[in-house]
């Protein structure tokens, strides 16, 4: 990286100046411009932590997975049958109620009227 120079504006705001390797200016940045850039930017054993921490994070999460799928298994083997369930035969078509009227036609035949005219001489 090439090594900064701190300056000050006349204004007070503080500058980098970065030099290269002959020890002429490059570039002038802000302080404020340059840190954020600095903050961005990750060293290389962060992003290797960053890289570690994610992979045991997914490590952690695919072992807790295998282990919710092992107790479903085990507990479904354990588990006792259940008995079957109890058939219920058929409910039969309720009967038609028969009226009153029905009944006691069928029940009582009915008498034969008498001929008016063959009583007559």
């Amino acid at each position: 990286m090439a090594r900064r120079t701190t300056h000050r504006t006349s204004k007070g705001t503080k500058l980098y100046a970065k030099r290269a390797k002959d020890g002429t200016f490059k570039d002038i940045q802000t302080f404020k411009r340059a840190h954020a850039a600095d903050l961005r930017k990750k060293s290389g054993a962060e992003a290797a932590e960053a890289v570690v921490n994610t992979m045991k994070s997914a490590l952690e999460t695919a072992v807790k997975t295998v282990k919710k799928t092992a107790k479903k298994v085990t507990k479904k083997k354990t588990a006792k049958a259940k008995p079957a369930p109890k058939k219920v035969a058929a409910k039969k078509p309720a009967a038609k109620k028969a009226t009153a009227k029905k009944t006691m036609k069928k029940a009582a035949p009915k008498k034969k009227a008498a001929k008016k005219g063959a009583m007559k001489r």
